[in-house]
């Protein structure tokens, strides 16, 4: 039995209620799904932080689940269903983006510490950055300890998080607003 035939036995099994088939069927229309989610992540905006398989992942579980049973012609049009599936989760990660919550109204930076004691003269730099660094601690004491882990212990996100006991998003957050914070201080910017 070709491929094409075997999808389509799949595709009916599970219009039939047999779910066990959707593990037969992700290898077999995996290749496919991923090309299909990278064709859709090169016409996104530069800087999107999903990549294909986790789209081609998330798209899948839409696409078998449990309490909606779909209902597949054929082979194309499971396809059709799986771009859908893709567009509308670029769609909805779109969107959250741009709520308020998730700093919509800002403008992404991507800030290096490394960079700011290179700029006016290294020694006046690093100075600066000590300042900052000691104001910054009463601000925030946790993303302080994470600037002095990350920056000056040279740890990674991961062994950050694990030493300072905080989820790794939570670290992520905190290393972002750190960075913003002390380049802005360091450059005598203000709000």
């Amino acid at each position: 039995m070709n491929v094409m035939n075997e999808i389509t036995r799949i595709l009916n099994d599970l219009q039939e209620g047999d779910l066990q088939s959707s593990d037969e069927l992700m290898p077999l229309v995996y290749n496919e799904l991923r090309q299909l989610a990278a064709n859709k992540l090169a016409n996104e905006k530069p800087g999107q932080t999903l990549q294909a398989t986790a789209l081609v992942h998330e798209a899948f579980v839409r696409l078998v689940d449990v309490d909606y049973t779909q209902q597949w012609k054929n082979r194309r049009h499971f396809f059709g269903a799986a771009a859908e599936a893709m567009r509308r989760i670029l769609v909805d990660r779109a969107r959250k983006r741009r709520t308020e919550k998730h700093g919509g109204e800002h403008q992404r930076l991507e800030i290096d510490l490394g960079l700011l004691a290179m700029e006016n003269g290294e020694d006046e730099s690093v100075e600066r950055l000590s300042e900052a660094i000691a104001r910054f601690d009463a601000v925030d004491p946790l993303a302080c300890e994470l600037v002095k882990l990350r920056y000056f212990a040279g740890l990674s996100m991961r062994e950050c998080s694990e030493l300072l006991e905080v989820a790794p998003r939570s670290a992520d957050r905190l290393w972002a607003f750190a960075k913003a914070w002390l380049l802005r201080e360091v450059r005598g910017e203000s709000c």
